[in-house]
């Protein structure tokens, strides 16, 4: 198989990504992006995907490392060749996967950036601010609906832009959402994100979908909540710098990570957390363990009868010699 048949390959796999594993567009397109690094490093050794050896994939490891490529990205790669050649193994394109027995770069766990509760808070109340302003516009309306629902849900970016508004139940206080490998999860969401999401569809989304229809003579997406000033559904890089203006460290999977921060440090259980954020696994969720591991020596202090008190220490033996009955009797 020559450069061509690689990439045929890869145009199959892509395929069966999307079709039979449901996967969304980026999350394929990010899987080719690391098969064809593969690919062009097998390409350097005169070798092709179909004929790669264990031997190949150790050295396109430590090909990694020695180009400062961290463990965690090299390991995410590792992974993805798994599941390429177990693909391979059962539509009996090969007989033999090259990535058995090769051990996974041993990464250190990294724990998820988040905001404090007053940053996010001060972000939010100016927000609201503009939105409250008597001449407010119509993004403002929508700018801060976004900004409260990213963080009062943990939504994913790709997950508010795709929003449509028969995703909402207000009264029910719920969002539904589509997430990973369309997964659908249902969202509780508090009152202030409420107000805000009722605010921006009574004042605001009418105003963008009228803007949409006077430019180009046609109807504003009708199904989208969050409309650009064009009427057109938003962008995922559009969203990330509306998170980044309103707060220069902030983006928004680290709103994300702050939702599900909040929660465990005011004493939400983990399991709650990750049905919330749509984690597929609970190890993903335990990055959050440091924070309930706190919150529980906290309540341990707080309510074991023996967490603060001190045991008395044992009284020390009396260590003054006293004259036995011989020596008595010798004295006298």
């Amino acid at each position: 198989m020559n450069v061509t048949g690689n990439q045929a390959l890869l145009k199959d796999y892509q395929v069966y990504l999307r079709v039979e594993k449901g996967l969304r567009p980026l999350t394929c397109e990010a899987y080719l992006c690391d098969l064809r690094t593969f690919s062009e490093f097998l390409e350097s050794r005169h070798g092709v995907l179909l004929s790669a050896a264990q031997q190949d994939v150790s050295a396109f490891l430590e090909h990694l490392r020695t180009h400062n490529i961290d463990s965690r990205t090299a390991a995410r790669k590792l992974s993805c060749l798994r599941g390429f050649y177990k693909w391979l193994l059962l539509d009996r394109r090969i007989h033999h996967d090259p990535t058995v027995n090769i051990d996974s770069p041993k990464s250190w766990k990294v724990l998820p950036k988040s905001l404090a509760e007053p940053e996010v808070n001060e972000m939010l109340e100016r927000a609201a601010l503009a939105a409250s302003h008597p001449q407010a516009r119509a993004t403002a309306f929508r700018d801060r609906a976004i900004l409260e629902l990213l963080y009062a849900g943990g939504l994913r970016v790709s997950e508010i832009v795709g929003l449509s508004t028969s995703d909402l139940s207000l009264d029910a206080g719920r969002v539904q959402v589509l997430g990973k490998g369309d997964k659908e999860r249902i969202i509780p969401i508090g009152a202030v994100a409420i107000e805000a999401i009722e605010k921006y569809l009574a004042e605001g989304r009418p105003h963008l979908a009228r803007i949409q229809t006077r430019r180009t003579n046609k109807p504003a997406d009708s199904a989208r909540l969050f409309l650009s000033l064009r009427g057109m559904p938003l962008t995922r890089q559009w969203v990330w710098h509306l998170v980044k203006a309103a707060n220069n460290n902030a983006s928004p999977h680290m709103l994300r990570h702050s939702c599900a921060t909040h929660m465990v440090e005011h004493g939400a259980d983990l399991r709650s957390v990750q049905m919330m954020l749509g984690h597929a696994d609970i190890s993903t969720t335990q990055v959050y363990t440091h924070l309930a591991l706190g919150r529980l020596k906290a309540v341990h202090r707080l309510h074991h009868p023996r967490a603060t008190r001190r045991i008395p220490e044992p009284a020390a033996p009396d260590t003054t010699t006293q004259p036995s009955s011989d020596s008595l009797e010798e004295t006298a």
